[in-house]
């Protein structure tokens, strides 16, 4: 195990650091992040809609279409949200202008993906092309072409400033008027490029890349058993390296997660059942039936080393246990710690691979919802899954008991790390 662990600290370790702090890998995980906000207010209004009590439901049909306007203004145009956070997080970290990068990047995604093409028509004539916008192309499902324009977007900005081919203002002009002339030839620029991509050379980047990468989403996040648990593995294998997990995983994976529980989000807002959703694997599916206190499933831990005979575990399970019931726990990673440490290390691996397991067969075989709706990572895990798959009691239940499976699965474990403990202690207290 030693010579394991040495092995990913030589080849894995430097490039997963790397890969974690990549300027353009961090914009997009920022830029997406910054649209949690909404999304889950979004999800809230889905949840007031579809309370499932027949008084209830009765009393607010009346009102079902203009509580559909938030979700729709929130989750339904997310991609055009991520635009502007990931181009604004990117210019940051070349010290350019945010609000210029992140509206310019704007300009270009609706150009190249919102925009139609063909001259639409009602009954009372003609009306010109791009007056009005599917807000459909907007949404989740054009996540990719989000980033791939805000990046690309500022990436031009920034090589025409570097190389002077802007309008430059003279001394005492206030910065918010001259940047805005700065940006003038390459709004210019940015706006004939990605115009010319999409109504001269006919190319749609949101379907060319939904047509690439779609495959990738069905592995990762999608209904695969074997991807799943890969991402799981991937996440906690990262922590147990000492390094953030879902940072490294973020930028890979995030923007299927946001597909995903968007989908599913939008079929049950038209009606489908919770148990006929599109995708398991979604990144609640993750919160709420596997990382119960934490990734690894460190609540079950938490618990352990409340009521060790190590005083140091102790008082280590006192302090990380409020942290832990809201899914935080850097604390117990970091110090008992789990980073590096094949005792704690494995059962933090092993734990979420086998909730995640139990959790997938009982939702394909409709045991279990698939999840609807998002909620802050912050809520505890068994009432997370009772909210997010439209109050299913089965769900609830599933989330104490893959809390009690963590449990019989660390207590071993962390039985032969408190005997280490308790002999540290021991010879620590011969030299006090």
């Amino acid at each position: 195990m030693d010579r394991f662990i040495e092995l990913l600290n030589r080849k894995v370790l430097p490039f997963a650091n790397k890969m974690g702090t990549q300027r353009h890998m961090t914009a997009i995980r920022k830029g997406i992040i910054s649209t949690l906000p909404l999304t889950i207010v979004g999800s809230f209004f889905t949840l007031i809609n579809n309370i499932p009590i027949p008084v209830v439901e009765k009393f607010m049909l009346p009102y079902k279409e203009m509580l559909d306007v938030p979700f729709r203004y929130t989750v339904g145009i997310l991609a055009l949200y991520a635009t502007f956070g990931i181009a604004s997080a990117l210019a940051e970290s070349y010290k350019m202008d945010r609000l210029t990068s992140g509206i310019l990047a704007v300009l270009a995604f609706l150009i190249s993906t919102a925009a139609p093409i063909h001259v639409l028509k009602n009954v009372d004539g003609v009306i010109d092309a791009g007056r009005y916008i599917n807000i459909a192309n907007l949404s989740a499902s054009s996540l990719f072409a989000s980033i791939v324009t805000a990046l690309l977007t500022v990436e031009i900005y920034r090589f025409l400033k570097d190389r002077n081919i802007t309008i430059k203002m003279p001394e005492g002009v206030p910065p918010e008027v001259s940047n805005s002339f700065v940006a003038l030839i390459p709004a210019a620029i940015i706006l004939l490029i990605f115009w010319v991509i999409k109504f001269v050379f006919g190319f749609n980047i949101a379907t060319f890349l939904s047509t690439v990468l779609m495959p990738l989403k069905g592995v990762l996040a999608g209904n695969s058993l074997l991807g799943g648990l890969l991402t799981v593995f991937l996440i906690t294998g990262f922590w147990v390296l000492g390094i953030h997990g879902a940072a490294i995983m973020d930028p890979i994976i995030r923007p299927f997660w946001e597909m995903s529980i968007a989908q599913n989000m939008n079929e049950f807002a038209a009606g489908t059942s919770p148990h006929h959703l599109s995708t398991i694997f979604t990144e609640q599916f993750l919160q709420w039936f596997v990382w119960i206190g934490g990734a690894g499933g460190t609540l079950a831990l938490v618990t352990l080393f409340l009521f060790s005979r190590s005083r140091y575990l102790k008082d280590l399970g006192k302090l990380a246990l409020l942290p832990g019931l809201f899914n935080i726990n850097e604390p117990i990673v970091f110090g008992a710690p789990i980073v590096m440490n094949p005792l704690l290390g494995i059962p933090f691996i092993l734990g979420p691979i086998v909730t995640a397991t139990l959790a997938y067969v009982l939702t394909v075989t409709g045991i279990i919802p698939m999840m609807m709706i998002r909620l802050p990572f912050t809520v505890p895990g068994p009432i997370g899954a009772f909210i997010s798959t439209n109050w299913s009691v089965p769900a609830l239940i599933l989330g104490v008991v893959n809390y009690l499976i963590d449990l019989a699965i660390y207590y071993p474990f962390f039985k032969a790390f408190e005997k280490q403990q308790l002999v540290q202690e021991s010879e620590a207290a011969k030299h006090d």
